[in-house]
C-alpha cells in the first residue's frame, strides 16, 4: 500500500482532488490527452474509489501550478466556509475543537460588513533546529500575532498571506475563487485572494485563540529561495490591475497602511540599499575631486563644526536589523521586558545581525531584477526538514550576483576611500564611519558560510574546493544544467535581460564603473598634476593592451597541433617583453609600485563594466564574434572572486576549534552532537576502505 493510499484508509472522511491525464487514439492513429479532474476516497479494502470525474476542456495548468490545483478542486467543496492548509502545517486536538467558536465570528459583529476572510495565527514549532530557524520562527511568529492584529484593526488592511485561514465558501466562489493563477504576475498567488475580498467590499479579520501549527524553512538556502519569490512577487503587484485598485480607491490612510504593509516595504528596503550606494559613491567622488580635504580645511579655519561634522558623519546601514524591531516588540509583550532584553542579547551572539543583513540584500535583488525586467519565477524551495552541509559552489551559483557581486563593489569603494579619502581625526575616524558598511560587506560574502553546518570543516573545505573548480572548468553544452557546468549557469544568470527597456536601464547603471577608472588614473604618481583627457584615453590603450594579452595567453588552438609551438612561443616572447617593458616603465618614469595596485583598482572595474554591457548587449557581442572572449573573461572573473571567498574559509578552517565552536553556537545540542558523531562515522569508513 503507497503512502496516499495508507492516508486516505486511515481517514475514512478524506477526499482527495487531483488531475488525471488519459492518452486516447484518435481515428488517423493519433494520440491525444484527455484531462479529468477527479474526486476520490478509499473503499473498505483499503482502494481508492472515484466519486466524482468532470472531464476538462483541455491542460488546466495554464497558469502557476499551486493556484490552479486549488481552482479545480474547489469545486468539489461543500459547506459555508474552506480553510485552506499549507502542506507544511499542522493541528492539533485542542484547536480543532475550537472550530466551531471560530465559525460563528462569521456572524458576529466585526464593523460595518460581514467577514469574508478569517484570520487564524500560527505557531511555528521549527524554531529550536538552528539559529536560522530560531530568526525565522521569531519573525514570523511577530508577523502572524502582533503584526497581522495590528493590520486586521484598526488598519483594516489585512490580506490572505497563504496561512490556514477560513474563507466564505460562497462569497469567494461567486467572484473570482480564491487565489488567481495568471503565469508570473500571480506570483504570490495567496495575497490576491485578499485583494480579490477587499475590492468586492470583504471584510477580513483575525484571531488569535486559535492556532495552527506550521513548520518553517530552516536552511539559509530555503530561506533565501523563499525570500527571493516573495520580493519578486510583491515586485509583480507592483505592475498589477489589482494594487492599482485598490490604490484608487482605498481612502488616503487606509491606502498609506496598505502600501507600506504589502510593497511598500520593499521599496523601502530597496531605497535603503540604493542609499548606501549613493552614499558610498559620493564619498569617493569626494576623495577623488579632493573636495573632502579642501572642505574640511575651510571648515576648520571658519571654525564651522556643522560643516566639518555633516562631512565625517557616521553612516549606519544596519537596517537590516531593524527589521527585527516588531519582533523585539513581540517579546516583550509576551515575555516581559528583561527576557526580551536577554532574548536579543542571545539573538546577537547568534549572529542575528548577519542574517537579517543578508536577507536585506536577498529582498532588494529580486525585487529590483523584478522591478527592472519583470519575469519573476516561482522558486521551490522544498520545505524540507533539512539541516545538511551545502556545499561551496552551490553557495556561490545562488547568490554570486545577488550579494557577492554587490559586496565586493561596496568593498572597493571603501578601499578607494581610504586609499584617496581625507578625514579628519586619522585611522579611529575611518573605522567609526565606515565599519557598519564593512560589516554589511563581509555579512554579503560569508553569511552562506557562516550559517552552513560544517561550514568549516577541513575535509569538507577541500572536497569543496575541488567540487567548485571542476564546476567552474566544465563545459556546458545541450543539455547540461547550471548545477553541472560554469558555462551553462552563466548562460541562465543571463535570461532575465530581454527587453529594449532592460537593456537600456542595465547600461545605464553599469556606467557607473567608469568611475573607478577616470578617478584613479588622476590620482597616480606617474600622471602627476596633469588634468587632460589624453591621459584619461591612455589609460584605455593600456587596458586594451591588457585585454590582448590576456587573449594571447588563454588561446588554445583546437585545429592544428603544429601552432601549439608558434603560440607557446609568441606566449613567452610576449611575457618576457611585457615583464622588460615593466621593469622600464618603472625605472624610467614616476610610476611606482603602489601605482601598479592602484591600476589593478582601477581597470577591474572597468573590466566588470565590459562584461556587463557584452551580455546586455549579446547579440552585437556574437555577431562580432567576440563572445567566446567574454566568456573566458568573465569565467576569470568569477574564478577571482570565488578565491577571494575562499581564502579566508580555508584559513579558518585549518584550526578544529573554529567548526567545533560554529556547531555549538549556531545549532542545538542534538544537531551538535549528532553532527560530531556522523564525522567519526566518516572517519572509520574511510579507514575501512583504506
Amino acid at each position: 500500500m503507497n503512502i496516499f493510499n495508507r492516508v486516505i484508509y486511515r481517514n475514512e472522511a478524506l477526499r482527495v482532488a487531483f488531475i488525471h491525464t488519459e492518452e486516447v487514439g484518435a481515428a488517423g492513429g493519433k494520440v491525444t490527452k484527455e484531462f479529468y479532474s477527479k474526486l476520490v476516497k478509499a473503499d473498505a479494502h483499503g482502494k481508492d474509489q472515484e466519486i466524482y470525474s468532470i472531464k476538462l476542456p483541455g491542460d488546466p495548468k495554464l497558469g502557476e501550478g499551486k493556484p490552479e490545483n486549488q481552482n479545480h478542486a474547489i469545486i468539489f467543496t461543500r459547506g459555508d466556509a474552506i480553510q485552506t492548509i499549507d502542506m507544511n502545517q499542522d493541528n492539533y486536538l485542542e484547536e480543532a475543537i475550537k472550530m466551531r467558536n471560530l465559525l460563528e465570528e462569521f456572524r458576529g459583529n466585526h464593523g460595518l460588513r460581514p467577514p469574508t476572510i478569517l484570520g487564524v495565527r500560527e505557531h511555528v514549532f521549527t524554531g529550536s533546529v538552528s539559529s536560522l530557524a530560531l530568526f525565522m520562527s521569531n519573525q514570523e511568529t511577530s508577523f502572524v500575532t502582533l503584526g497581522q492584529r495590528v493590520l486586521a484593526k484598526p488598519l483594516k488592511v489585512r490580506m490572505h498571506y497563504g496561512h490556514p485561514d477560513v474563507f466564505d465558501r460562497i462569497f469567494h466562489i461567486t467572484r473570482g475563487g480564491i487565489s488567481k493563477a495568471s503565469r508570473i504576475i500571480n506570483i504570490s498567488e495567496d495575497i490576491y485572494a485578499g485583494f480579490n475580498s477587499t475590492l468586492r467590499q470583504g471584510n477580513i479579520t483575525h484571531h488569535e485563540y486559535i492556532q495552527v501549527g506550521k513548520g518553517r524553512d530552516v536552511g539559509l538556502n530555503q530561506i533565501a529561495l523563499f525570500e527571493g519569490k516573495v520580493a519578486g512577487g510583491n515586485g509583480e503587484q507592483v505592475l498589477s490591475r489589482d494594487v492599482y485598485r485598490l490604490g484608487q480607491l482605498l481612502d488616503f490612510f487606509r491606502m498609506l497602511s496598505f502600501y507600506f504593509t504589502t510593497v511598500g516595504f520593499y521599496v523601502c528596503t530597496m531605497m535603503t540599499v540604493l542609499t548606501i550606494y549613493i552614499f558610498l559613491y559620493g564619498r569617493a567622488y569626494l576623495a577623488f575631486s579632493g573636495v573632502d580635504r579642501g572642505i574640511s580645511r575651510e571648515a576648520k579655519l571658519l571654525g564651522n563644526t556643522a560643516l566639518d561634522a555633516a562631512l565625517n558623519a557616521q553612516f549606519l546601514v544596519q537596517i537590516g536589523v531593524f527589521t527585527a524591531v516588531p519582533m523585539i516588540v513581540g517579546f516583550i509583550l509576551e515575555r516581559g521586558l528583561l527576557k526580551a532584553i536577554f532574548d536579543f542579547i542571545t539573538m546577537q551572539l547568534q549572529l542575528c545581525s548577519v542574517f537579517f543583513t543578508f536577507s536585506l540584500g536577498t529582498r532588494t535583488h529580486y525585487f529590483g531584477r523584478t522591478i527592472l525586467h519583470g519575469g519573476a519565477k516561482y522558486r521551490a524551495t522544498g520545505r524540507g526538514f533539512v539541516v545538511r552541509h551545502i556545499k561551496f559552489a552551490e553557495n556561490y551559483r545562488l547568490y554570486s550576483r545577488s550579494h557577492f557581486v554587490k559586496a565586493l563593489e561596496i568593498a572597493l569603494l571603501l578601499i578607494v576611500y581610504i586609499a584617496y579619502g581625507y578625514i579628519d581625526g586619522g585611522g579611529v575616524s575611518f573605522v567609526l564611519i565606515t565599519l557598519s558598511s564593512w560589516f554589511l560587506v563581509i555579512s554579503w560574502l560569508f553569511a552562506p558560510y557562516i550559517f552552513n553546518p560544517s561550514g568549516f570543516e577541513w575535509q569538507k573545505t577541500v572536497e569543496d574546493f575541488d567540487d567548485w573548480t571542476s564546476w567552474l572548468m566544465y563545459k556546458g553544452g545541450v543539455g547540461v544544467k547550471g548545477d553541472n557546468s560554469w558555462e551553462s549557469w552563466w548562460d541562465e544568470e543571463q535570461m532575465h535581460i530581454q527587453t529594449w527597456r532592460g537593456r537600456i536601464l542595465e547600461t545605464i547603471l553599469s556606467s557607473r564603473f567608469l568611475m573607478f577608472q577616470y578617478g584613479i588614473v588622476y590620482k597616480l604618481n606617474l600622471t602627476g598634476k596633469h588634468t587632460s583627457l589624453a591621459i584619461y584615453g591612455f589609460s584605455w590603450v593600456v587596458l586594451v593592451g591588457i585585454v590582448l594579452i590576456f587573449k594571447i595567453f588563454t588561446f588554445t588552438p583546437k585545429k592544428s597541433t603544429n601552432f601549439q609551438l608558434m603560440l607557446r612561443f609568441t606566449q613567452g616572447v610576449t611575457a618576457l617583453a611585457l615583464i622588460a617593458a615593466l621593469v622600464l616603465v618603472v625605472v624610467f618614469t614616476n610610476l611606482s609600485v603602489p601605482d601598479l595596485f592602484a591600476s589593478i583598482l582601477a581597470f577591474i572595474p572597468t573590466g566588470w563594466l565590459i562584461i556587463c554591457l557584452a551580455i546586455t548587449w549579446k547579440r552585437v557581442v556574437r555577431s562580432l564574434g567576440l563572445w567566446e572572449s567574454v566568456k573566458e573573461f568573465a569565467r576569470m572573473y568569477d574564478a577571482g572572486m570565488g578565491m577571494i571567498i575562499f581564502a579566508p574559509i580555508a584559513m579558518l578552517s585549518w584550526f578544529p576549534f573554529i567548526s567545533t565552536f560554529q556547531s555549538r553556537f549556531l545549532f542545538n545540542q542534538a544537531f551538535s552532537r549528532g553532527l560530531e558523531i556522523s564525522l567519526i562515522l566518516a572517519g572509520n569508513k574511510a579507514n575501512v576502505e583504506v
